[in-house]
Order: structure tokens, then C-alpha cells, then sequence
């Protein structure tokens, strides 16, 4: 009988696949600077594989070394910023302060956002002191159509109404306005009340109020939003100072500043 030597699996991972584990494994550390056995521990890599890629991201910059540990590079942060719609630095400059402002009316967990093509970026969240489960993030893209923030600045952009209503609306839960009917007739009640409500349209549990801050064109440049717990938080009564201070922020818009532009449209255009 002829013995077999089983040797370590061979992980078969192109490169890049490995690349992106370890940019992954270091994205959840991004406060301080990882060794590289926990990075490859978490990336499903050999230690030696492991410090090989993480050679060759430091050599393009994506990743810098501190010491003997390990953190996303000064050139992927700048890779990053592409995901956001043109301007959106900005805009989340000269709106923090209005965010700050319905913070401490509402004291809830509260958003800046910009519309991207058929979804909005959120540029900036302040937390509410009540946990609320919503999925939002800084730099995270959620669908348009499913959320407050989305109708709100659907409602004030038509070339981007239009488009989002050409492609399949996702439903994300039986209260997704997800027909191209009900995100027009949705649309026409933002214009009529100037605020829009998402009513655990994208997550259960989860419900939103969002205005738009306008230019003096009647675009829209942002929105902001507060968010909280179905049952909890009373979206109804908070429309007043969602409106109150996206109508400040909409008076305070420099002449000069134009909105962020869909890349789409610019695309199409260039």
C-alpha cells in the first residue's frame, strides 16, 4: 500500500482577490495600524502570502506601514473620494453646520446626503442617542427610490426622476414604492409637502424624513434627514424642523456653488 503526503492547500486566489482580502481585512481596523498575522488570519492567507501583497500594495501606496503593522494608504483615501458625486467636499463643508443645527433639534440620528446617478452618498451622520437600526454609512450608497433622502432629491431633480424610473426599482420590503406609477405619483406629493417620508421602505423597523436644500434655481443640492425607530420616533412631528432648517440651509447656498450634477449626465455630456 502506497502512502499519499497531503500537503497544505494550495489557495488558488488570483492576486488581486488576495489584494482585496487584505484591503477588506484592513478597512475593519481603520483606526489604528494591524499586524500582519491578524491581517492574514482575517484574509484567509498564509502569514508569508500575506506580506507579500502587502508589499506590493505599500509600494502603490494604497497601504503605508507603521512599524510593524499595517493601514490603508493616503492614495486609496484619495481612490475613495470618486465614489462621491462631483462637489460633494463642498457641499458637506458648507452644510455641516446645518446638520449640526437639526441634531440638536431632533437630538436623533440625523444625515447629509447627495444624489450619485440613481442613488444617494451620504456625506455625513450624526448618531441620535437612541440606537436606531439604521444602515447608513459615511461614503455608503443606498437605492434612491427607497429612501427619504433619495425621493426628496428625486422629486426636485426630473432628469434623474426620469432615469431611476427607466431601470428596475428594487423592492427591499413590502412597503418599497417599487413601480414607476407610485415613484411618480410619490414624486408629486414630495412637491406638494416639500418633505418625504420612508415608512420601512428599505428596512423594517426603520422610518425617515428628509427635505431638500435647494439653490437658487430651485435645484437640489443636498437633503437632510432624520431616522429613527418605527414606533419611536414620531417622523410626523419632526417634519417641521427637518423643513425649518433645509429651508435655512437652502437661503445660505452661495449663488456662486452649483450642485453636484449626476456622473451620468456629465458622462453623457463630455
Amino acid at each position: 500500500m502506497t502512502a499519499t503526503l497531503v500537503g497544505p492547500s494550495r489557495d488558488d486566489r488570483a492576486a488581486v482577490d488576495k489584494a482585496i482580502s487584505l484591503l477588506v481585512a484592513l478597512g475593519d481596523r481603520t483606526s489604528a495600524g494591524t499586524g500582519v498575522s491578524e491581517l492574514a488570519r482575517r484574509a484567509q492567507l498564509s502569514k508569508t502570502t500575506a506580506h507579500r501583497v502587502l508589499g506590493m500594495l505599500e509600494r502603490n501606496g494604497v497601504v503605508e506601514r507603521i512599524g510593524t503593522e499595517y493601514r490603508l494608504g493616503e492614495r486609496l483615501h484619495h481612490l475613495g473620494r470618486a465614489v462621491y458625486a462631483p462637489g460633494s467636499e463642498t457641499v458637506r463643508d458648507l452644510l455641516l453646520p446645518y446638520l449640526a443645527d437639526l441634531y440638536e433639534a431632533t437630538r436623533e440620528t440625523v444625515h447629509l446626503s447627495v444624489l450619485h446617478d440613481t442613488h444617494v452618498v451620504y456625506l455625513a451622520k450624526l448618531y441620535g442617542h437612541r440606537s436606531a437600526p439604521v444602515p447608513s454609512r459615511i461614503g455608503g450608497r443606498l437605492p434612491a427610490h427607497a429612501t427619504a433622502v433619495g425621493k426628496v432629491l428625486l422629486a426636485y431633480d426630473s432628469r434623474a426622476a426620469e432615469r431611476a424610473m427607466s431601470e428596475p426599482l428594487g423592492r427591499y420590503t413590502p412597503r418599497t414604492v417599487a413601480t414607476p406609477a407610485e415613484l411618480a405619483a410619490e414624486l408629486d406629493r414630495i412637491r406638494c409637502t416639500g418633505v418625504a417620508f420612508d415608512d420601512e421602505e428599505y428596512q423594517p423597523g426603520l422610518v425617515c424624513v428628509a427635505a431638500p436644500v435647494l439653490d437658487r434655481g430651485g435645484l437640489p443640492v443636498a437633503a437632510l434627514s432624520v431616522a429613527g425607530q418605527r414606533g419611536r420616533t414620531d417622523t410626523r412631528r419632526l417634519s417641521a424642523d427637518v423643513r425649518r432648517i433645509a429651508a435655512e440651509a437652502s437661503r445660505a447656498w452661495p449663488t456662486r456653488n452649483r450642485r453636484p450634477r449626476p456622473a451620468q449626465a456629465q458622462d453623457q455630456e463630455g
